[in-house]
């Protein structure tokens, strides 16, 4: 039998994506971000939450997926990577279930675009509910961290 785990449900237009809790420090409405040249484009740049700087990264981007208008929806959400803050941008961030982890199951090649490398993998909610599990440790590859690293500075 899997153990319990509790996750931040997420939605990057129709999908719903999923970050463990505990990798999830807060939730935060869009606020301004500080442009950062020289970076890729899906980092959107930095903010200044609570004398912090955190990076930010656009998850659309970050999957190639369209972007879109910021809604009253949009979020932050703030994560711990390798002892690192990022901050990723969705198009909401809704609630919270518990998924048993043998409910998860590996990911297909690609999920709406995005490459398996990307995914822990994919969770069944329901019937017609599929929760996709992200992999944090490749969606922030090596190379990637220690340019974002720099940006902390």
């Amino acid at each position: 039998m899997g153990e319990e785990i509790k996750v931040i449900v997420f939605k990057l237009g129709t999908e719903e994506y999923g970050i463990e809790v505990e990798k999830v420090q807060t939730i935060e409405r869009l606020m301004p971000i500080t442009r950062v040249p020289k970076t890729y484009a899906f980092v959107k740049g930095v903010i200044n939450l609570r004398g912090v700087v955190i990076p930010v990264i656009d998850l659309r981007g970050r999957f190639n997926l369209p972007e879109v208008e910021p809604t009253e929806q949009t979020r932050i959400i703030i994560v711990a990577v390798n002892e690192m803050q990022v901050g990723f941008i969705v198009d909401s961030a809704s609630d919270v279930v518990d998924l048993n982890s043998d409910s998860i199951d590996l990911p297909p090649e690609v999920v709406g675009g995005i490459k398996a490398k990307y995914l822990r993998g994919v969770a069944k909610l329901s019937e017609d509910r599929l929760l996709v599990m992200l992999n944090l440790a490749e969606v922030l590859n090596k190379s990637e961290i220690v340019q974002l690293e720099g940006l902390e500075e």
